[in-house]
């Protein structure tokens, strides 16, 4: 359950000050008081309020002086004014420096009370549509598996039947297996999908960088820092955590992390203060943790506080009949940012896509797409859009296959290619013939006429 509101109530008269915190409590808010502007700046300094309510005239620093340290520090902190001396030239100078609006003394407690509601319910409503923004932007990177291979459908259904606990999973599998398409789909399922999803790659920090990022920095903690930051651990509270390439981490940033992990609390650098946080961890790599335990550059103990659950991210070769169904996503994807109607994979391009080894797995396939989709000049994807390295590779597969023996399994007819695709489409799709259209990046109308002719109704 998260925390109610805080506020801040800042106002040199200590009965008026005491009272309205007094108010405020009765409401279920939590607040905190300071009995002066100066006060209430350095308090703000260390914590981010939802709500401040402060007298204008004070001694030493003014309300106007605190409201725009509020709003400098954190913007999305709502402020209120008071004062006893009400001027329209005041209340537009609060307004411009973003004040939620003024209230005059003497005050009734149900004006006070009908204020810091609405006020709390706007930066509520803020933060939500700042939400919905990230989730939207996520859109682009769907929490999505894509592929109807036996190894993907044991996967999804390990994913529905871990992701409602609160479990730390373990991901492994080589590097462009899609392991943070995998946590963000644990994330989805999970009862913090509501909340947020942050990924950190361990790999790409040094010690320093790595502690800040994950557990934010006081003010003054050391050179440049401004203001106080809060970390990853902090920024995800509630929501999931993806550690990528863990396995990187050094021993002493390995001992930080476990103890934040047995703990369930961080301390920013340069704090003394230990903070409660709620975070699901999931961590991915693409060692083998247990020989790097074994070597001594891995600690046992945060490999068993990792290792409750493992998942493994299949290459892509141990799903190779995803590969045309993962072909026309891609395609359909980046035919979409280019203002392009979708090409159509010829039949020796699909060949050539599909028999290629893939060192870098999925990855390299939607690079390889993103590069042909851009070089395809009409509505048709050729042999001659894909990497050199592929289309050789492919032709001396061409001539091996010409003194093999014949399979009945592998020479079907491009129908009974059609055919199966589109089944293996439609099963993915769960029967949905508008989603099923967009995975093969054409309309609808086109798909029911495929259908139709190849005797799938």
């Amino acid at each position: 359950m998260s925390a109610s509101p805080l506020v801040l109530v800042v106002d040199d008269e200590a009965i008026a000050r005491k009272n309205l915190v007094h108010v405020l409590e009765r409401q279920g808010l939590r607040a905190q008081s300071a009995p002066g502007g100066r006060e209430a700046l350095t308090m703000l300094e260390n914590t981010e309020f939802d709500l401040v309510i402060t007298d204008l005239v004070m001694q030493g620093a003014d309300g106007l002086a605190v409201l725009a340290r509020a709003k400098e520090l954190w913007p999305d902190t709502e402020v209120i004014l008071v004062t006893g001396f009400p001027t329209v030239e005041t209340a537009v100078e609060a307004m411009r420096r973003g004040a939620y609006d003024y209230m005059v003394k003497p005050y009734r407690i149900d004006e006070a009370r009908l204020l810091a509601r609405k006020a709390l319910e706007k930066r509520s409503l803020r933060l939500e549509v700042q939400d919905l923004r990230r989730r939207v932007q996520d859109l682009d990177e769907p929490a999505t598996l894509i592929g109807a291979a036996p190894v993907m459908e044991r996967l999804r259904r390990t994913i529905d039947r871990v992701a409602p606990t609160d479990a730390t999973i373990l991901l492994q599998g080589e590097t462009g297996t899609g392991k943070e398409l995998i946590a963000r789909s644990l994330h989805t399922v999970s009862r913090r999908a509501e909340r947020r999803f942050l990924a950190i790659n361990c790999g790409a920090f040094n010690d320093d960088l790595l502690e800040n990022e994950l557990f934010g920095h006081e003010q003054g903690a050391f050179s440049g820092a401004l203001r106080l930051k809060k970390g990853l651990f902090e920024a995800a509270d509630g929501g999931t955590l993806f550690l990528d390439e863990v396995g990187e981490m050094s021993l002493a940033m390995q001992v930080k992390l476990l103890r934040t992990l047995q703990e369930r609390t961080v301390r920013r650098v340069g704090g003394v203060q230990d903070i409660a946080v709620d975070v699901r961890i999931v961590a991915a790599t693409n060692k083998e943790l247990k020989a790097e335990v074994e070597a001594g550059r891995f600690r046992a103990d945060l490999f068993f506080r990792l290792n409750v659950i493992t998942l493994e991210a299949p290459p892509l070769i141990a799903r190779r009949e995803d590969i045309p169904l993962l072909a026309h996503y891609f395609l359909a994807n980046v035919a979409r940012k280019l203002s392009r109607p979708t090409p159509v994979i010829s039949p020796e391009a699909l060949r050539l896509l599909s028999s290629y080894s893939y060192p870098g797995n999925v990855r390299e396939l939607q690079n390889i797409i993103e590069r042909a989709a851009v070089l395809t000049e009409d509505d048709s994807m050729e042999p001659r859009h894909l990497p050199p390295d592929m289309v050789m590779s492919g032709r001396g597969l061409s001539r091996l296959e010409e003194f093999a023996a014949p399979s009945s399994d592998l020479l079907v007819t491009l129908e009974e290619n059609e055919r199966r695709h589109i089944s293996r489409v439609l099963d993915h799709a769960a029967g949905n013939k508008s989603r099923a259209a967009r995975l093969l990046g054409i309309d609808r109308v086109s798909l029911w006429r495929k259908i139709r002719r190849l005797g799938l109704e």
